[in-house]
């Protein structure tokens, strides 16, 4: 998604396969639509493979951390967070990444609004054609809202 919710790219994939696996072929393909200079994702992205393709991309990854069950790391990026607000500091990446939950904005749209929740049909075709529609009435109403 870009800034407004206007979708970008998206792909089928199964619904087996984790969100994570289809992050560097989904910012591949939106590097190659639009010229960005981030790309956000939350904790379950955070993989240094990730991270290091989308530095390739020439794109900063901010992604939250994830202490992948490791006590020590968990109790640090804790006590990093406490002081932070003790001192009001924040970062531009903090500013940014609250934008991602506008995403996850528009897949609850996609999925509650648009018919992505329910899909009736067999078939990755089919299928696709089902969601494109959705995504083809979300970004011309997110554009329709940003031109009024």
């Amino acid at each position: 998604m870009a800034d407004g919710q206007i979708p970008i790219s998206c792909i089928l994939t199964s619904a087996s396969l984790h969100d994570s696996q289809a992050a560097i072929p989904l910012a591949r393909l939106t590097a190659q639509r639009v010229t960005t200079l981030y790309d956000l994702m939350d904790s379950a992205y955070d993989a240094q493979s990730i991270h290091e393709q989308i530095r390739g991309l020439g794109h900063i990854p901010i992604i939250d951390a994830h202490p992948r069950r490791d006590p020590i790391q968990k109790a640090e990026l804790q006590a990093e967070e406490k002081r932070r607000k003790l001192l009001n500091l924040g970062f531009a990446e903090d500013v940014r990444y609250r934008e991602r939950t506008t995403v996850e904005r528009v897949n609850a749209r996609l999925k509650d609004e648009l018919g992505g929740r329910m899909i009736r049909v067999r078939g990755n075709a089919k299928v696709m054609c089902h969601l494109m529609f959705g995504i083809v009435a979300l970004a011309a109403d997110q554009i329709l809202r940003l031109i009024t």
